[in-house]
């Protein structure tokens, strides 16, 4: 077995990754360690653009939450600083991609290390071995497609948290105040359900970003795929750009409707799903139900997209 195949080297980079984070407050204890389970076999998987993805997905989040933590502990009560990512947060910003990485590695590599235990525990038929110098994972001829909807699962996925990422912590910093997505009207910054131009054309970039990593990696590793780079280019830029716009506004939609905004009139600021209102604090909701949380707007958001773009693509 060569060793580029060995699980000890993702073993090993979401290890690195996971201490990163805690040492930085990127991610919380159980964040780092949920981190280090779903990067591991994510990035095990033989298809290197997806774990390639999680990466990129991970550092520019990351990044941009960190770049507009002023703005946003100004704005929002409870506001957690470089955003202190949970276990829970974690999971459902990648759980989509992570049962799509699973399977697409039992299905196609069923032999290799850790996908064999794997193999013995779910009972999936076999698809033919993947080799990279064979046929490219976004062939539409590999068992009917299968191999092409789950890779396009993972990019959907990606595409769609890294650009409602970008919207919601690089949308707050723009100048002009955020519409609601239901009824138009002007709200405070950090509502949920609020978009502007700026946070759209995030979401785009971000997803293209996605799309455009997906390509590079999968010419990099794969001949078969190198041999039709002028019909992945576009494919995976623009539902990568699609996802970003469809997933942010699903997002926003589901957040207008089924997450309650509250707003504290004294301190003028957004009370977060688990802020507590201090005693005699006048607070009004501004949108929305108390249905869903946060986290659970996002796991339904990307998950929808994920399997919209992998249906279409």
């Amino acid at each position: 077995m060569p060793w580029t195949t060995l699980p000890i080297i993702p073993f090993v980079f979401a290890a690195l990754l996971s201490v990163n984070g805690v040492k930085s407050r990127k991610l919380s204890p159980s964040g780092a360690t949920t981190a280090f389970v779903v990067a591991s076999l994510i990035m095990a998987a033989p298809v290197r653009a997806i774990g390639t993805s999680l990466v990129v997905f991970y550092l520019l989040g990351s990044r941009a939450t960190k770049y507009g933590k002023k703005r946003k502990a100004q704005l929002e009560a409870g506001f957690h600083d470089a955003g202190y990512r949970t276990g829970w947060q974690v999971l459902c910003n990648t759980f989509p991609a992570f049962v799509a990485s699973i399977i697409w590695s039992v299905r196609f590599t069923p032999d290799a290390a850790p996908w064999s235990f794997f193999a013995h525990v779910v009972n999936l038929s076999r698809g033919p071995i993947y080799a990279s110098d064979s046929w490219c994972p976004l062939s539409p001829l590999i068992s009917d497609g299968l191999s092409r909807a789950l890779t396009f699962v993972t990019l959907g996925q990606f595409a769609c948290c890294l650009g409602d990422t970008l919207a919601s912590e690089l949308g707050i910093l723009s100048s002009s105040p955020p519409i609601l997505i239901t009824t138009l009207k002007t709200v405070p910054p950090g509502t949920n359900g609020g978009i502007s131009v700026g946070g759209t054309l995030a979401s785009a970039i971000g997803g293209c970003v996605v799309g455009l990593t997906q390509f590079t990696s999968l010419v990099v590793e794969n001949s078969a795929c190198r041999t039709e780079w002028t019909n992945l280019l576009p494919s995976l830029i623009g539902w990568g750009m699609a996802a970003g716009i469809i997933g942010s506004m699903l997002d926003s939609l589901l957040g207008a409707t089924l997450q309650r905004t509250r707003y504290s009139i004294d301190k003028k600021r957004i009370l977060q799903d688990a802020s507590v209102p201090e005693n005699n604090e006048s607070v009004k909701v501004i949108s929305g139900f108390n249905v869903l949380t946060n986290n659970q707007v996002n796991l339904i958001s990307s998950t929808v997209t994920a399997l919209v773009v992998a249906g279409l693509a």
